[in-house]
């Protein structure tokens, strides 16, 4: 049974575009944690300021304050909230679940952000060049096409159950279109998409605008 409330007052420094900071709010939002948001102007570089690099020396979102204590790196963050406020929930007592967990976290880390965000990133705020586009995507295929053939036999990464290895990939995966790479060559990461999506407690990421055309 999940904590119904944090102990300190949780703060969630954010961009809200981010697929890094959205599976951090998924797994608030599963565990039904209140937290205050602090969106962060990445644009105008607010993550580089000597005020956030005090909370976090590589620059990055997200990062979570939990009264005194710091948390930053978003895989990083999943575990904090799912062994502080997760109860039984997203505990895994089997040692090859967590070997298997800490491996989709890697493909989290690497494969997912060399790809799906990569393209994503590059589409829609015009970053790179157009063959680094292509590769970005040629990787988010790649990708898909491993975890298409994974989810042939299961509902969720680690088997019936959703683990926080779904909730790492998740996002990135859902708005890979936003980077011109379809799902539709992929019905079984399709439907590992839905199910996520009709887990309670579900909230969704918002929908990028289109990039600006070239007048």
């Amino acid at each position: 049974m999940a904590h119904p409330t944090a102990a300190h007052s949780l703060r969630l420094h954010r961009f809200l575009l981010s697929g890094h900071c959205h599976r951090v709010e998924l797994l608030l939002a599963l565990l039904q944690l209140p937290f205050e948001a602090v969106d962060v102007d990445l644009q105008h570089q607010e993550q580089k300021t000597p005020r956030f690099l005090a909370l976090n020396a590589f620059g990055q979102v997200p990062v979570l304050e939990d009264g005194a204590l710091v948390i930053a790196d978003s895989n990083a963050i999943l575990l904090y909230l799912a062994s502080a406020y997760g109860g039984e929930r997203f505990q895994l007592r089997s040692p090859a679940l967590l070997a298997e967990q800490q491996r989709w976290f890697s493909v989290a880390a690497g494969p997912l952000a060399a790809g799906p965000a990569a393209a994503r990133v590059q589409s829609l705020w015009r970053r790179g060049t157009p063959a680094s586009l292509e590769e970005a995507r040629a990787k988010a295929h790649a990708l898909l096409r491993v975890m298409d053939g994974h989810l042939s036999s299961r509902r969720f990464l680690l088997g019936e159950q959703l683990s926080l290895a779904d909730v790492a990939n998740y996002s990135y995966v859902a708005h890979a279109p936003e980077g011109g790479v379809a799902l539709t060559e992929y019905p079984h990461v399709r439907a590992w998409v839905a199910q996520v999506e009709a887990t309670p407690g579900f909230v969704a990421m918002p929908k990028s605008p289109p990039p600006e055309r070239d007048s």
